[in-house]
């Protein structure tokens, strides 16, 4: 993308919330991913959709629901300890 915005597939692998970038592709297909982006809240259908930092993501994990932060884009999927500077956990939701 740009360093405005970051594919959201390309985004959920590099914070580690998905094990291959297929997997986090398939994720957002399935319309689980809901993105709120200046005000305005829609449910993600393409892993093509770009995320922002500042934009707050919701979504169902492990049996949570994760609402987070975008903080960063990162560069690559490195150490889970650089993922977490991706993002700001606002809280577990379930």
């Amino acid at each position: 993308m740009s360093e405005t915005g970051c594919r959201i597939d390309v985004w959920l692998w590099r914070a580690r919330f998905a094990k291959t970038r297929a997997l986090a592709a398939a994720m957002v297909e399935r319309g689980v991913v809901r993105l709120t982006h200046n005000g305005l809240q829609a449910r993600l259908d393409k892993a093509s959709r770009a995320v922002h930092v500042g934009d707050t993501l919701v979504f169902a994990l492990g049996g949570r629901l994760m609402e987070l932060t975008v903080e960063a884009f990162g560069e690559r999927r490195g150490p889970a300890e650089e993922a977490r500077a991706l993002y700001t956990l606002r809280q577990p939701l379930g």
